[in-house]
């Protein structure tokens, strides 16, 4: 893969295809090679950008390799690589943190959106009752005890649970148990307490947001911050859970597909 060596960290990232630039950035503990249905479905239309965050394995800060980080700073490492590709405006596609960098990328600066698709994630992580922060808490004392191999273990059968999904659910021990266990914690730790929640009524950018129906949180806690945005609209995909794009390419890739030509034709607006 190539690098972008930035001041402080050298970033992994990978460019596919011609076309208008689609930014695709992964959920916590994953990797580039997480959007692979999605570049192999998108790459004949589009310029397909593919970045490992930093913290990853193949992404390294070298100051400070095992963290801390923050949102701000995964958002300004993905200016960075638009910027050296000379692809802003792009349509920016978020997964879990991913979408939580695309909404800091949105409210810091839409000039570097032609669109934003938020998938299975939201504009702040601050647990409000018991089971979310017993949930969290939990996750956070797995991990520092007995590493993210573990835990991918305990997570794999939940996110993918059926049968025909053995070779998903082997894929993602494999990449989550890759992690250095103090950067992804780091990373975790990151998410802990932020929010742009507060900030999301400017962002009037045509902007998607796709929830699986099984997902961590409800459709209703999407429609709750997606009534806040001014041009913004939810698709649901059914049968699905957190790692949609991973589990369920076709129906995602689809709702994806047809929001994406619809603002490159001039009529993406605010949900009716």
């Amino acid at each position: 893969m190539p690098i972008l060596s930035l001041a402080d960290a050298d970033l992994a990232y990978e460019v596919t295809g011609e076309g208008p630039p689609l930014l695709l950035l992964h959920g916590l503990g994953a990797n580039a090679a997480t959007w692979q249905l999605q570049v192999a479905a998108f790459a004949p239309r589009y310029r397909v950008i593919t970045l490992d965050l930093r913290g990853t394995p193949a992404s390294r800060d070298r100051l400070h390799p095992q963290g801390p980080f923050s949102i701000p700073q995964f958002a300004a490492d993905a200016r960075a690589l638009l910027d050296h590709l000379g692809a802003r405006p792009a349509h920016v596609v978020g997964l879990s943190l991913g979408g939580m960098i695309a909404f800091q990328m949105a409210v810091d600066d839409p000039s570097y959106f032609t669109s934003m698709t938020i998938v299975n994630s939201g504009p702040a992580v601050v647990p409000r009752t018991f089971v979310e922060r017993w949930a969290i808490g939990v996750r956070q004392v797995i991990t520092r005890l007995a590493g993210p191999a573990t835990f991918a273990k305990i997570l794999a059968p939940k996110l993918f649970p059926k049968p025909e999904h053995a070779a998903l659910r082997e894929s993602f021990k494999a990449t989550l148990g890759a992690n250095d266990p103090k950067a992804y914690l780091a990373t975790l730790n990151a998410i802990l307490g932020w929010t742009v929640l507060d900030r999301i009524g400017g962002i009037a950018l045509p902007t998607l947001v796709v929830t699986a129906d099984h997902d961590y949180t409800s459709v209703a806690s999407k429609e709750e911050y997606l009534r806040l945005m001014p041009n913004a609209r939810l698709a649901v995909v059914a049968d699905s859970r957190h790692a949609l794009p991973m589990e369920n390419p076709e129906p995602f890739n689809a709702v994806l597909a047809a929001f994406l030509r619809e603002v490159e034709q001039g009529g993406a607006a605010a949900r009716p």
